[in-house]
């Protein structure tokens, strides 16, 4: 997805002020995702890491994690920000990974820019690079129940909504088994929304 990357690029700078630190971060998203790292067992994958302050956040928190994205600006802020922390340029559509090598995969707004014929391409990603039994966090913008997806001017580039019924849909075409799903909205804020799901395990094991 070149033109997103180009206009991530662009933006750069404006997005890692406004967003790339924890200080940043939602309290109640931030509970979510630490639940999340408490179960995770094995490597992680922070995929699309943007200015890497999920990726830090979860290595201090005792993850083997390392962070993907096709944003050079991005790259270069989240390791210098955190050197201690491993940033790869990469695509959440081709993830550079072997076969059920992973315990856990956050996907924290990564795929908002995949519209529906795409999106199953970097679910089929998570999908193959996690073990059976390993989880996702895929955290999304919200659409009203039974509207499915709405296509919308994001400050970006154009993203997409998602109703979270068609969201979990989608995810478990892909091999997970939804166990949580959370929304949340704001005065002034667009509504999000976030599930965790487990890669599903072959019956009989």
């Amino acid at each position: 997805m070149p033109d997103v990357t180009d206009a991530y690029a662009r933006r750069a700078e404006e997005y890692t002020e406004l967003l790339g630190s924890m200080a940043a971060v939602h309290a109640s998203d931030l509970a979510l995702v630490d639940e999340w790292a408490r179960s995770v067992e094995g490597r992680a994958l922070d995929a699309g890491c943007g200015p890497g302050h999920w990726t830090a956040h979860l290595a201090d928190r005792g993850l083997d994690v390392r962070g993907i994205d096709l944003v050079e600006p991005f790259l270069d802020h989240a390791r210098r920000a955190h050197p201690q922390v491993r940033f790869d340029r990469a695509s959440i559509d081709r993830i550079d990974e072997d076969d059920a090598a992973l315990g856990g995969v956050l996907s924290w707004f990564s795929t908002i820019h995949h519209s529906p014929s795409r999106i199953g391409v970097p679910l089929a990603e998570f999908t193959r690079v996690l073990r059976p039994g390993g989880s996702l966090v895929l955290g999304y913008f919200d659409a009203p129940d039974g509207t499915g997806v709405e296509e919308f001017d994001h400050a970006v580039v154009t993203a997409y909504r998602w109703s979270p019924e068609r969201m979990r849909g989608e995810v478990e075409r892909a091999g997970f088994e939804v166990v949580e799903t959370h929304r949340r909205s704001g005065r002034g804020q667009r509504p999000v929304a976030a599930v965790v799901a487990l890669r599903a395990t072959p019956d009989g094991l």
